[in-house]
């Protein structure tokens, strides 16, 4: 009988801390996230300097608690692995110094994680991802069509020239003034809404490039036009015709790329992907095209250490290891 394998993880490249523990790359023994949204709230973003410190703070009771929650020690774990980047450099280096001291104190191989790659490894959670596939990266960092034969075999296909989607989702929701983190609070007042503003469609071309910055400004434009004229803001209407604009961009950028690559399998991932507009277009399109389409439990959507334990399942079976003289990096292309 196949042994099973044990894989810790720890993702640490924004505000939220997690270890995880992953059975065989798709099962989820114990997950353990610590988020900061409540103190960034108050400052309407991210506070670099504040998250890295309070990363930290509670690195170590996560790590711990994750043990704890699985009743696994550290002798059943066959590898530690974490977020190396990109991210926040500082909160980066929390995670990864906590996992190089494990890798070096238990004797374990330390298996390093590109965070998108991360996202894209949800989708094995509980599920199996099959192949060829196109994914759609949507998060505040990033917006990305990314094309893979197989598992580690990524060729992003299409970026955002400008603003992340999810970035752009947060700054229409702090102009109309509804609060942070903008993605959750938008879609849930666009349900609400009528499609009575006309926005501009950022992009609407043949290629697999997006662009939301355009899309931004307009909309920061019509807020400031309206309050000029003391004109009522319908924040669910302007959320609605907001969240339909954003949806049909990324929904027909993406089917014109299954379509490019032949392929008939369409996976979602990223912070973005908990969207409920998104997810329900996207299933009425696949569904349209006879696409198979999949996306994460919500619960995975968002940044955790259960992806990146998942997505270093593949490089343990290949034995792509690092050196404790891994570093983290803000910045780097998926590759």
């Amino acid at each position: 009988m196949k042994k099973d394998v044990y894989i810790l993880g720890i993702e640490s490249s924004c505000d939220e801390t997690s270890c995880s523990i992953v059975r065989n790359g798709t099962d989820d023994i114990s997950t353990v996230i610590l988020s900061q949204i409540d103190i960034h709230t108050l400052y309407g973003g991210v506070v670099p300097e504040i998250a890295s410190r309070n990363h930290i703070k509670d690195i170590t009771v996560v790590i711990e608690q994750c043990l704890k929650k699985a009743n696994i020690n550290m002798d059943m774990i066959d590898a530690v692995s974490v977020t190396y980047g990109p991210g926040l450099i500082g909160s980066l280096l929390v995670g990864l110094e906590a996992c190089k001291s494990m890798a070096f104190i238990f004797n374990k191989p330390l298996i390093a994680v590109h965070h998108i790659a991360g996202h894209i490894y949800a989708n094995q959670i509980g599920n199996k991802m099959q192949f060829p596939l196109m994914c759609l990266v949507v998060s505040g960092g990033h917006t990305d069509l990314v094309y893979m034969k197989d598992h580690g075999s990524y060729e992003v296909v299409g970026s955002t020239l400008d603003d992340a989607v999810g970035e752009c989702y947060d700054k229409v929701a702090r102009v109309m003034g509804i609060g942070y983190p903008g993605g959750p609070i938008v879609d849930k007042l666009a349900k609400e809404g009528a499609l009575t503003y006309e926005l501009p469609i950022p992009k609407n071309d043949d290629s697999l490039d997006f662009s939301f910055s355009g899309l931004k400004s307009a909309v920061i434009n019509l807020v400031h036009n309206e309050k000029q004229r003391a004109h009522e803001i319908r924040r669910e209407d302007l959320c609605a015709s907001f969240q339909n604009v954003v949806v049909y961009s990324l929904a027909s950028k993406t089917i014109k790329a299954m379509e490019k690559y032949n392929v008939k399998n369409l996976i979602l991932a990223g912070g973005v992907a908990a969207n409920s507009g998104l997810r329900e277009k996207l299933t009425d399109l696949c569904k349209q095209h006879g696409f198979n389409f999949s996306y994460p439990d919500i619960k995975y959507c968002t940044d955790n250490a259960t992806m990146i334990a998942a997505c270093a399942y593949q490089l343990f079976l290949k034995k792509q290891f690092s050196s404790l003289t891994l570093e983290a990096v803000s910045s780097e292309k998926l590759k």
